[in-house]
């Protein structure tokens, strides 16, 4: 579903989805779809997911980015699952780069979403982008590093690619309003 909104689904995609016989997508995902006449059967988490591919046959999953990037492919493929194709949409943060309109090709990549990693390694590194989740927040991660003694700028990315969607630049150790649980924190490291 690439960040989430439908407009931004290859029409690979969605000539899929409007074949589906059993489509699945998480709840979000589910709302935006069906806003287009496409019935889906909405899961809230992956463990659903895994529910309704043990009594179907042929189901398509509708996930947000790109299902290789600390995505739901990898998880399925533990738990069993054969996976006849993988269609990628773009992710969270190719659309916040491309807003940011920065190259990305030097950033290194975190995902605290749903993860434990640590956070340290930012010191070592210049630029990071990094997905949060409802712990994890920009808030959190803006205070950690500056506690670490990283400073430099931070992006944060909330509701990507959705009528709500709010982009705030900072410094890092600024006290970021969490908007939503929906966010991608890019990090400039001003630091040697």
């Amino acid at each position: 579903m690439g960040p989430g909104n439908i407009k931004y689904l290859s029409i690979y995609a969605l000539d899929i989805i409007k074949t589906s016989k059993h489509l699945v997508a998480f709840g979000r995902l589910s709302k935006d779809v069906e806003k287009v006449g496409i019935k889906t059967q909405a899961v809230n988490t992956v463990k659903e997911v895994l529910n309704i591919i043990s009594k179907e046959e042929n189901v398509d999953i509708l996930a947000s980015g790109d299902p290789e990037f600390y995505g739901i492919v990898e998880y399925l493929k533990r738990n069993g699952v054969e996976i006849a194709e993988v269609v990628p949409g773009i992710s969270s943060f190719q659309y916040m780069m491309a807003n940011l309109q920065k190259s990305w090709q030097k950033f290194k990549f975190m995902s605290l979403h749903g993860r434990e990693e640590d956070i340290k390694q930012i010191k070592q590194g210049k630029d990071f982008v990094i997905l949060t989740d409802k712990i994890n927040t920009p808030k959190e991660i803006s205070r950690k590093l500056y506690e670490l003694g990283v400073r430099g700028k931070i992006y944060v990315g909330f509701n990507l690619s959705y009528e709500n969607e709010k982009i705030i630049t900072g410094r890092i150790g600024d006290s970021i309003e969490d908007i939503s649980k929906l966010s991608v924190v890019v990090i400039e490291n001003e630091m040697d």
